[in-house]
């Protein structure tokens, strides 16, 4: 009896111990670290290296758009009444063509009353120089004194410079009233007006700012740097704000630069039939040939905070995002002037969904399946 009761207690305490240890053991696995996870890979990428690509050497610049030479036209007759406006802001116009009138019903009844204050002193001076021809032929006869031959001579020096001074009042009064026509000093194109019909202006004031020639120009900034790079005659390609191209031709370099912007004016010629007009914004680039330089696929960059990037696949599996210089575009590449070399392992696309450090797997090389396309 005592037996079966020991052998009882025994096993009573055997269960009591393994359920015990199971629950340890369940305890011990709840508080044990979870296994990392395995890393997975963000996107699938394709890698290349920069080329070196032979681009156009240019230098870009922005600018605006000026007359090359504007010409004031203004009044030259003093207290007149413009009597008619003949052109407006826009019109073309030719050398000697009639902008406007000016009333001139003053001026020619000025000049007739000086016409007949002409006829009369040339017929004073007429009759004054017969009587010193007849005072002449009889000096020597003893008819007249000295006295009296001085006095015919004289009287005739004074007859023929008050009628001189009459002709010459009549050419004035004559160009005065040619003047009441305002006339184009120029081809070009009326550029501002400032006439008024009925207006009575005084001598000196501007009518009329004509573009001399319809010529304009482009005045582009440059550094001095990129000024000792230029020269006349070199071809640039101008852009206006709405995309429109024209073929411009470097005509002079500024000889100084400003001392505020230290910046230098180039001043490029635009020919006559294009869409630009004067105050107008424009951009443009220098040619001035060609040049190898490192390029990568406009896929491969991107724009973050202002600055470009590029990432760097490395040899881990993980990429690293690498600031860059970028240059010009030509043709889906972009020339990179600083950050990477041309061993350097870019990835070539997908660049904007990924972050510094993430993990990629990487595909065929880019440049390989180009090489295997050719």
């Amino acid at each position: 009896m005592t037996s079966s009761r020991h052998l009882k207690m025994l096993a009573v305490a055997a269960a009591l111990a393994a359920a015990t240890a199971v629950v340890a053991l369940k305890v011990r696995a709840a508080h044990a670290p979870a296994p990392a996870p395995i890393a997975q890979p963000a996107l699938t990428v394709s890698t290349e290296r920069p080329q070196t690509t032979v681009l156009p050497s240019r230098i870009s610049a922005n600018g605006s758009v000026a007359a090359w030479q504007e010409a004031s036209i203004g009044s030259e007759a003093n207290g007149l009444r413009l009597a008619s406006v003949l052109v407006n802001v826009g019109d073309a116009v030719q050398r000697g063509q009639v902008l406007a009138r000016f009333s001139p019903e003053t001026v020619q009844a000025n000049l007739a009353q000086l016409n007949a204050a002409l006829a009369e002193a040339e017929a004073v001076a007429a009759d004054a120089t017969a009587n010193a021809e007849r005072a002449r032929s009889l000096a020597h006869s003893g008819a007249l004194s000295e006295q009296q031959i001085n006095q015919y001579l004289t009287a005739e020096r004074t007859a023929q410079a008050r009628a001189q001074a009459h002709r010459a009042a009549v050419q004035a009064q004559a160009l005065r009233l040619s003047q009441t026509q305002v006339l184009a000093p120029d081809d070009g194109v009326i550029s501002a007006r400032w006439a008024t019909q009925g207006a009575v202006v005084p001598a000196g004031q501007e009518l009329f700012r004509l573009i001399r020639g319809s010529r304009l120009e482009w005045r582009a900034d440059v550094t001095p740097e990129e000024s000792a790079r230029l020269r006349p005659g070199m071809a640039v390609q101008v852009r206006d704000a709405a995309g429109a191209v024209a073929a411009g031709q470097v005509r002079m370099i500024a000889p100084t630069v400003d001392p505020r912007t230290r910046s230098a004016l180039v001043y490029v010629d635009l020919p006559r039939s294009n869409g630009f007009k004067a105050g107008m914004f424009a951009s443009g680039a220098f040619e001035l040939g060609q040049a190898q330089a490192l390029t990568v696929p406009e896929s491969a960059l991107i724009l973050r905070d202002g600055f470009s990037y590029v990432f760097r696949a490395k040899a881990d599996g993980r990429v690293e995002q690498v600031k860059v210089r970028i240059g010009q575009r030509h043709a889906n590449r972009v020339e990179v002037l600083d950050g990477i070399s041309g061993q350097t392992e870019i990835v070539a696309s997908g660049a904007g969904f990924l972050n510094d450090g993430d993990i990629v797997k990487l595909g065929t090389p880019a440049n390989a399946s180009l090489a295997a396309a050719r």
